[in-house]
């Protein structure tokens, strides 16, 4: 689940966690040099992240200007969130049965560790044990292309539209999301299938819900 991070992965978090953060926005171009001074680093690895950014529609490389952040509109974000959901879905669905009582025990940690963050503030810490709740049993599915066609769709919801102003708002969403991943957690241990894949699709990732990834109204 985890691996040694190059000089490029580095890189691809940094802009992705400025993007998160909202300190760079849709169009605005993403200063290559700057990035270099305040990681200290040559340009090849900025440039190998950004093309990779590209590639995974997060970042465009737009002629004459360079890369810039790419809009997120409604339809495309309910047009995700509609494949994404069968996708992990599915992928849920091969996982079923093949976790271990330590995966299952583990999945509970992070969703309490996730209630704690949310209570917290720390949002931050919530995306990071979020992530590696869906790890957990998005490894033990068996299908690797599954999965990187599955962890590519996610990354282009790199950026967050809550407004951190309205933080009961906030809190109100996050822990809504962690009460679905509670009821996940049940039909994993009941080896609900069926069940499962519908939850997964038809409430975890409802494309109703995506208006909190859009970049642009």
């Amino acid at each position: 689940m985890y691996k040694f991070q190059s000089l490029k992965d580095h890189v691809y978090d940094y802009i992705a966690e400025q993007i998160s953060q909202g300190n760079l926005l849709p169009d605005e171009k993403i200063n290559e040099n700057k990035i270099c001074q305040e990681l200290n680093i040559s340009r090849t690895p900025v440039r190998e992240a950004l093309i990779q950014l590209s590639s995974e529609n997060v970042l465009e490389n737009v002629p004459r200007k360079g890369f810039v952040v790419k809009d997120l509109n409604p339809k495309e974000a309910a047009e995700i969130y509609e494949v994404v959901g069968v996708l992990d879905g599915y992928a849920a669905t091969l996982a079923c049965g093949r976790l271990t009582a330590k995966t299952l025990k583990d999945m509970e940690f992070y969703i309490n560790s996730m209630d704690l963050a949310i209570d917290s503030g720390n949002y931050e810490m919530y995306y990071k044990q979020q992530e590696i709740f869906h790890q957990l049993y998005l490894v033990e599915c068996g299908n690797d292309t599954l999965v990187d066609s599955l962890l590519k769709l996610k990354k282009k919801f790199v950026a967050k539209k809550y407004d951190l102003n309205c933080m009961e708002d906030v809190k109100a969403i996050l822990f809504e999301t962690n009460n679905e991943h509670k009821e996940m957690l049940k039909l994993f241990k009941t080896n609900k299938t069926d069940e499962l894949e519908h939850y997964i699709r038809q409430v975890h990732w409802d494309p109703s819900k995506s208006a909190t990834e859009v970049t642009t109204p």
